[in-house]
């Protein structure tokens, strides 16, 4: 997946469910590593907090090679699994949630702890700004001078962009463009030069956002 939703900047929302006050927040969590550093903040904005159960799912919605999740003291199965179970089902990526509990005197038993993680899960998702991730990749591209001009009518199909460009025996650019049109924009430039064109990859851009 080269393109997905992605948290824009953290949100936090806050209910009281039977006395308990509720706060879920959620914030953008590209890497493990990442997520856990939000997760330990949270702890420390809220030491005295009942609990500070947490999920996260950090890549492409519901992927899940890098997950993580805690009941934070809850019965078992009560407040991290559901929450995790919710963003892995919700259409945005790399996302963290932390739900922080002051409990109120009054038990939820296990059916209203999982339905009150799950849906103060969904609230936070539901509030959250977002913003596209796109991954995007660097072509060095050498051709012709006469194909300069018709390249560059060329890219805008393929939401490319030059980056750099150097003019000596022929034309040199360096062109950025999301990886899910690089095989498109190099035929295109292959039919458009005849094959005459040098064309070849360099190392990841970093991701981009729009």
């Amino acid at each position: 997946m080269s393109r997905y939703p992605i948290p824009a900047r953290t949100c936090r929302v806050e209910q009281t469910i039977r006395r308990s006050r509720f706060l879920a927040t959620a914030a953008h969590a590209p890497d493990p590593e990442h997520a856990r550093r939000f997760i330990a903040s949270i702890r420390a904005e809220h030491p005295d907090a009942t609990h500070n159960c947490w999920a996260f799912v950090a890549g492409p919605p519901g992927s899940t090679a890098h997950i993580g999740q805690s009941d934070d003291g809850e019965p078992h199965g009560t407040a991290g699994r559901p929450m995790l179970n919710v963003l892995l089902h919700a259409p945005v990526g790399e996302v963290a949630v932390v739900v922080t509990r002051y409990f109120g005197g009054v038990k939820l038993g296990t059916g209203g702890l999982v339905r009150a993680y799950s849906d103060m899960t969904r609230l936070a998702l539901d509030q959250l700004p977002q913003r596209e991730k796109v991954d995007l990749v660097q072509l060095r591209l050498i051709l012709a001078y006469e194909h300069a001009d018709a390249l560059q009518r060329l890219l805008p199909p393929f939401e490319a962009q030059i980056t750099n460009e150097t003019y000596g025996a022929d034309a040199e650019f360096l062109i950025a463009l999301p990886s899910e049109h690089q095989a498109g924009l190099q035929r295109a430039v292959l039919d458009l030069t005849s094959g005459l064109a040098l064309m070849e990859p360099l190392s990841p851009s970093k991701p981009d956002s729009h």
